[in-house]
């Protein structure tokens, strides 16, 4: 008997990649006023999502695509490394640009 495994990878990935377009779809308004500072976070979570949004997308493709492609497989993990290394910059950026907020407030 076949176990399913739920917290599997490409699980994980799926429903990230959900998460992704309701994340995009909560910080989509309209022209509301905002401050310089609020506006670069905003800014920065949807890079963030964006850049996510793309890892899941190049991982789905590159686990549909057949192995006889080899050029496009490829070109799918510099994807996804690329992705993943700009979502992780990001997210890495969110607590600085606070802290230098924060900084030159005092």
């Amino acid at each position: 008997m076949h176990s399913l495994n739920i917290f599997s990878h490409e699980f994980v990935v799926a429903v990230s990649f959900i998460a992704c377009i309701l994340g995009l779809a909560l910080l989509w308004d309209s022209k509301q006023q905002k401050n310089d500072l609020e506006e670069t976070e905003q800014i920065l979570f949807r890079m963030s999502f964006s850049y996510w949004l793309v890892y899941c997308t190049a991982f789905g493709i590159g686990k549909i695509v057949l192995p006889e492609w080899e050029s496009v497989l490829m070109t799918l993990r510099i994807t996804t490394a690329l992705s993943y290394f700009l979502t992780f910059s990001c997210i890495v950026s969110l607590p600085l640009h606070k802290f230098a907020v924060h900084r030159v407030e005092e």
